[in-house]
């Protein structure tokens, strides 16, 4: 007589038609890597002494997060060597599991936009965008510590740690540039 029980699932796998929520972590860890990558994209995409075409600069951004979102999602689908049964769907739900790191660069794109619309000069943009992303790296490193139960002091010396790494991109930009 065969077996009608349910075959043993690996932890954390969801049983067929049920939805995953993403943990809060992933929501993090892409979150902090779009606010970082948002970043860099922009330092690297200020042109000196070039005509400034900040419209430009944010389509690069905007695309480059969507790319390092999809690469990002599907790099999680070959490590974990998807199996055949619904690897379609699979598949996608990883890469669209990524779309923290698109929402992350947003703020930095819509300061870019307001570049291109005569707002204020592209590099006000740039070092508006650059201050912003480094605060909500603090905001981000500290609420993460909350959350995990840390008392006041230790959640704002870990936003202080995740914001250096916004500084680190400052201070290059400006002995770059």
């Amino acid at each position: 007589m065969p077996d009608h029980t349910d075959p043993v699932r690996s932890e954390g796998v969801a049983p067929r038609g049920t939805q995953r929520r993403q943990p809060p972590e992933q929501w993090l860890f892409s979150g902090v890597y779009g606010l970082v990558l948002a970043s860099a994209m922009v330092a690297a995409l200020e042109a000196t002494g070039e005509k400034a075409d900040p419209g430009q600069d944010a389509l690069w951004v905007l695309l480059t997060a969507l790319a390092s979102s999809a690469a990002h999602g599907y790099a999680h689908v070959i490590a974990r060597r998807a199996s055949s049964d619904g690897a379609a769907t699979t598949r996608m739900r990883s890469v669209l599991a990524a779309w923290p790191l698109v929402a992350a660069v947003l703020p930095t794109v819509g300061i870019l936009l307001a570049a291109a619309a005569g707002w204020w000069a592209e590099s006000t943009a740039v070092d508006s965008a650059l201050l912003f992303n480094t605060v909500a790296l603090f905001g981000v490193g500290a609420s993460a510590a909350r959350t995990a139960g840390h008392g006041w002091p230790s959640s704002c010396w870990a936003g202080f740690l995740d914001m250096l790494i916004g500084v680190v991109i400052i201070l290059a930009n400006s002995l770059i540039h």
